[in-house]
């Protein structure tokens, strides 16, 4: 899986095992908003994480494997299939009630 966002840090740091909605209480603010932008953040970080191991594993680096790179690509893979079906049903909702009649 080839993943296309820039590289965050230099330092390898281990995938968080966080999941989506977990962060929210960290956010400035409140409700389903602040929920979703922690939720595309985390995400974010995570398709970093794998892709600086990805790197280091091409780099032949012995301090980390590739059952560890292959892991944190496969979370970061779930962590955005997950996000975007979010996004799909809440487009999807806008668009309901948008049509609905008064």
């Amino acid at each position: 899986m080839a993943i296309s966002t820039p590289m965050m840090s230099p330092s390898i740091s281990p995938v968080r095992a966080n999941n989506l909605s977990g962060n929210a209480s960290s956010a400035k603010g409140s409700g389903m908003a602040a929920s979703f932008t922690n939720a595309l953040a985390t995400v974010s970080d995570m398709q970093s994480q794998a892709q600086q191991l990805q790197k280091e594993v091409q780099m032949q680096n012995p301090d980390v494997s590739m059952e560890e790179a292959m892991v944190a690509m496969q979370k970061a893979q779930i962590g955005f299939q997950a996000t975007l079906h979010v996004r799909n049903r809440m487009v999807q909702a806008y668009s309901d009630i948008m049509n609905m009649q008064v």
